[in-house]
């Protein structure tokens, strides 16, 4: 199936056959991707009287309790009420989950303190990929570090201080339009900050321009092959009353007619 979409005053073709899926997948029992320590996933069997909730072990459905942790297990996408005490939720924040987005690959700088952090300079990069430097931006950005590999999808980034992003960078594409920020790593924010969150109030604009609409995802990966540019983007969450949601977004390439 494919469509015509309108987009900055120009007419694109996308072809919703081709579905790019940059979650990871969340393996029960499994390998999985891991940070701030979280618990790994599990899902055991419901048994109750002669009942059992597996068909390996010889029940006549599958019933299973998941654990999760959203936020340490893999692809999850989180809202304003992660570091507030509202009562908004990614369900009732994420009301359009189709968006026009960017993806874009950098590395993070590397700074003295062995940091590494996604910067002012990334916007050298968008500029070039923009027919508008210095304007608006997609409502989504999408951003893939360098080296980039599969590891990705079970690495442990517990303790092992991750790149991050800056709170001037959050700040920036902030104001220059992007609602839906999407990254390869465990946080915007630096592993142990003592508590500050500055690249997460930067976007939600704890400055006093509170974007109560935004959302960030993290632990995405998307494979090497796939080319930086437009894409449609359908975020996929669960309906739940949390701050945060495992979820699934989904890249469809946008050609120009």
């Amino acid at each position: 199936m494919k469509a015509e979409v309108t987009y900055n005053e120009e007419q694109f073709i996308v072809d919703f056959d081709q579905p790019i899926d940059i979650s990871i997948p969340i393996n029960p029992n499994g390998d999985n991707p891991n940070c701030f320590y979280a618990p790994p996933v599990s899902a055991t069997p419901v048994e109750s009287g002669d009942f059992l909730g597996s068909t390996q072990k010889g029940g006549l459905v599958n019933f299973m309790n998941l654990k999760i942790n959203p936020h340490g297990n893999g692809t999850h996408t989180e809202c304003y009420g992660h570091i507030t005490t509202t009562e908004d939720t990614i369900h009732s924040v994420l009301r359009k989950s189709v968006m026009p987005a960017m993806l874009l690959t950098c590395f993070p700088e590397l700074k003295e303190n062995g940091d590494r952090i996604i910067d002012m300079q990334v916007f050298k990069l968008l500029d070039e990929q923009s027919e508008s430097p210095q304007q608006q931006l997609p409502k989504a950005l999408i951003i893939r570090t360098l080296p980039n590999d599969d590891s990705k999808k079970t690495r442990i980034y517990s303790g092992t201080n991750p790149p991050y992003v800056s709170a001037e960078f959050l700040l920036e594409i902030r104001k220059r339009g992007v609602q839906h920020l999407l990254i390869d790593l465990p946080s915007v924010d630096r592993e142990e900050d003592e508590g500050k969150l500055v690249g997460h109030k930067a976007f939600w604009g704890f400055d006093g321009d509170i974007q109560r609409f935004n959302t960030i995802t993290e632990l995405i990966y998307v494979p090497s092959l796939i080319k930086d540019g437009l894409y449609l983007l359908q975020l996929g969450i669960l309906s739940l009353n949390l701050d945060v949601s495992p979820s699934k977004p989904v890249l469809y390439r946008m050609g120009k007619l």
